[in-house]
């Protein structure tokens, strides 16, 4: 087979999900998560069950929410153990997969003739740089409704019990590979790097604003939750809750943020480019520290109340722990997301800080890694002027951004905090179950989060 024709299988999505796929995996064209989670359920003796009605939609962004469907949809596509590989196909098969290719091919032509953007900006979004009156008008699949994180969440049942919830997602899902990691084509056009800085900076700024917005709840849902009456029912219902309810259903609501930081992370300039392993070390020891972030979106710090899931809670009720450290860990988090938030970023401010952070070339593991620092430093040149363009000095000469870069190590320890809690927790409570990708991701033996600098 010609080899032109190997290297355009990618063309073709994932036939189980839609994403990008990366050959044929056990029979199917597939990506590297699909792939994965197959070779996981071949592999171990499961017993997916559909928390629904065996009907889910199995797409990008809902692929981990139910397992069950996802592999059904697997084994009905013909993904198999016994599956041969591409390359010792039959005559007959490869050419049904080569006449797709071509097809694929075709409609790609067929779509560029129609469209003719005259330059690459034209391909994406109108995005604002230093403004978010235009971040309303964002869209992303399965992301129509703008609800804050945790609003996929199962609702409770009619007894109020909180329960926890089935594995639904696996860090390495988005790179997760029983062959050697090729690294994804870059998310930029292929001449990003040869760009003048002043159009790198436009480039970046515009995709992590995108990427932002569509991997957040809407500002305008968040002022409306604020302006609400307060829900007294749910007001009762949280306060009801005892110490071990509560870290359960935090623990749910945090991993539904994780869901989207990942997402962000990919859309990052260059991120799918690093290797595999960096990919998944900065995820495991920075995912934490950019839902402080992202949590600081959702406080009203005049008020001192937060918007926790569906409900708006004042603060104060947040702190349901006995052991004076978890106190010091939750009152450490507001401290930090309430410093972020009287800031008043932009969203594309909070997009690039985001970056900044997961990015840190301080983290252990990635100092010194060449590509992590030049993604960084591109991301703190945008910020940097946008910092300038849209604040002045708070005190003196220092600006918004010395007191931003200062609240990284502050993450860090919280991140070290939350770790410590939740083998405390794990240690008094060892038969809860947390989701898969919280026990992945906060896993004291998967990750060395030992503070450097």
């Amino acid at each position: 087979m010609p080899s032109t024709i190997r290297a355009q299988i990618e063309i073709i999505p994932c036939k189980v999900c839609g994403d990008k796929s990366s050959g044929v995996h056990y029979g199917v064209i597939t990506c590297e998560g699909c792939k994965g989670f197959f070779r996981r359920s071949q592999s171990t003796v499961v017993n997916y069950q559909c928390p629904r009605n065996k009907a889910c939609v199995v797409d990008r962004v809902n692929r981990n929410r139910c397992q069950y469907c996802r592999l059904q949809k697997c084994l009905k596509l013909g993904m198999s153990r016994d599956a041969v590989k591409f390359g010792r196909m039959s005559k007959k098969q490869r050419e049904k997969v080569e006449d797709e290719v071509r097809y694929f091919q075709a409609q790609q032509t067929r779509a560029q003739a129609d469209s003719a953007p005259d330059s690459v900006y034209d391909t994406q979004q109108q995005t604002p740089s230093s403004s978010d009156q235009f971040h309303g008008h964002y869209s992303y699949p399965g992301y129509s409704s703008p609800l804050p994180y945790g609003y996929n969440n199962p609702p409770l049942n009619s007894n109020m019990n909180i329960q926890p919830q089935p594995p639904q997602y696996d860090v390495t899902d988005y790179a997760d590979s029983t062959t050697p990691y090729e690294p994804k084509p870059p998310f930029l056009d292929t001449d990003f790097i040869g760009r003048a800085e002043g159009d790198i900076s436009k480039v970046l700024v515009k995709s992590l604003a995108e990427a932002h917005a569509n991997t957040n709840p809407k500002l305008e849902f968040i002022h409306e939750m604020f302006r609400k009456p307060q829900d007294l029912p749910k007001l009762l219902f949280y306060n009801s809750m005892t110490y071990e309810e509560m870290w359960l259903d935090c623990a749910d609501k945090l991993t539904a943020m994780i869901q989207n930081i990942i997402e962000f992370a990919k859309l990052i300039p260059g991120f799918m480019k690093l290797s595999q392993d960096d990919q998944i070390l900065l995820l495991k020891s920075g995912s934490f520290e950019l839902a402080i972030v992202r949590l600081s979106r959702l406080i009203d710090v005049n008020r001192e109340q937060v918007l926790y899931g569906d409900v708006v809670l004042p603060i104060r009720e947040c702190v349901h722990a006995r052991d004076p450290r978890d106190i010091t860990l939750v009152t450490g988090i507001f401290d930090a997301a309430k410093t972020i938030a009287r800031l008043k970023l932009t969203e594309t401010e909070l997009a690039l800080y985001q970056s900044l952070v997961l990015l840190w070339p301080e983290r252990h593991g990635v100092r010194g890694n060449p590509e992590i620092q030049c993604l960084f430093n591109m991301s703190m040149a945008a910020m940097r002027h946008e910092i300038e363009t849209n604040h002045a000095p708070l005190k003196g000469d220092v600006t918004v951004l010395d007191t931003l870069l200062t609240k990284i190590p502050t993450f860090r320890e919280l991140s070290l905090l939350h770790l410590e809690a939740l083998c405390r927790f794990k240690a008094a409570h060892p038969h809860h179950v947390f989701p898969a990708l919280y026990k992945e991701l906060f896993s004291l033996d998967s990750v060395d989060y030992t503070l450097h600098g």
